[in-house]
């Protein structure tokens, strides 16, 4: 890719440009493809992601938007990478909702959460690239869709739990592979490469081209960009070796637990073989002596079949 079609990665973006407001329409234009309706952003929300270190531990924008309906709506976009990802996701979203409502206001302050995570990173297993949760109730036995009792403008009206309680969206980039036709797949390749087709009309990626131009950058913005770059690399070289070594180790210790479960259940089948044919030999000799098939039975706890085979091999 020429530097003249080099664009600045989104995880670096978003951090250090994107919370100007001259580039709000890129943000804009990325919650607009996920949820299907455009927003404004009134204002990016102080959070722990305004940190200015490299090695910062967290990496949210946290952002306060409008939707079509002129609905208040929060918006959280994490790429942080970390064990415990789901509890760490559950954890941001209930801490962008209580940031936001202030002590003595009523629930009905509660705000919508859409959470975006953009992963960079091996989050587990799946297909797809693109993972999207609500929150419905569903009747166990019904099936039916449970909707609650609320009141907007002084009217009581039916709201759906999915249309209060947050939203996810799980971006899994690396498992992006194929050729972009349409918005989502555009924002998908340059989340991924850094590209951004010149004649583009999807939300957000204009304002991308105009602003997160690589050749823009001063020589130490684009040395701390070029830093950035080392240090995902050597990150995602040091998990993925951790990951081989994890597995290495994993097929070594299954081998051996085979082999003792191998050997105990050889020595259980042994057992059980060599009892069987004690009885076969007690039951000859019982048979020998005189005594009659049926007693022979009952004696050593053979069928009628096994001790008639006895006699006829």
């Amino acid at each position: 890719m020429s530097e003249e079609n080099k664009f600045i990665r989104f995880d670096w973006a978003a951090k250090r440009m994107l919370r100007n407001k001259a580039n709000f329409g890129v943000l804009e234009g990325l919650v607009q493809v996920l949820i299907g309706e455009p927003i404004k952003i009134e204002e990016i929300l102080e959070s722990e992601s305004n940190q200015e270190l490299e090695d910062d531990k967290f990496n949210r924008v946290d952002i306060k938007a409008k939707n079509s309906r002129g609905e208040i709506i929060l918006v959280e976009i994490q790429q942080t990478r970390e064990l415990y990802y789901l509890q760490r996701l559950l954890y941001g979203v209930a801490k962008t909702i209580t940031e936001h409502i202030h002590l003595g206001q009523k629930y009905d302050q509660v705000k919508k959460v859409y959470s975006i995570s953009i992963l960079y990173f091996d989050l587990g297993r799946g297909a797809d690239y693109l993972y999207h949760g609500q929150t419905e109730f569903v009747g166990v036995h019904k099936g039916d869709q449970l909707q609650i009792n609320t009141k907007e403008a002084g009217i009581i009206k039916m709201v759906s739990p999915k249309d209060v309680y947050p939203e996810y969206f799980i971006i899994r980039v690396n498992e992006f592979n194929q050729v972009a036709k349409t918005p989502l797949e555009e924002w998908m390749a340059y989340l991924k490469d850094g590209y951004i087709n010149k004649d583009t009309t999807t939300p957000g990626l204009q304002e991308a081209r105009e602003n997160l131009l690589y050749l823009k950058m001063s020589d130490q913005e684009r040395r701390a960009y070029e830093r950035h770059l080392d240090n995902v690399m050597v990150q995602n070289d040091v998990l993925d070796t951790a990951k081989d070594e994890g597995r290495e180790e994993g097929w070594k210790e299954g081998i051996e637990e085979g082999r003792k479960e191998g050997i105990k259940e050889g020595k259980k089948e042994g057992i059980k073989e060599g009892r069987k044919e004690g009885r076969k030999e007690v039951a000859f000799n019982l048979k020998q002596m005189g005594m009659s098939i049926g007693e022979v039975a009952k004696a050593t706890g053979l069928s009628i079949e096994e001790i008639e085979a006895l006699y006829s091999s």
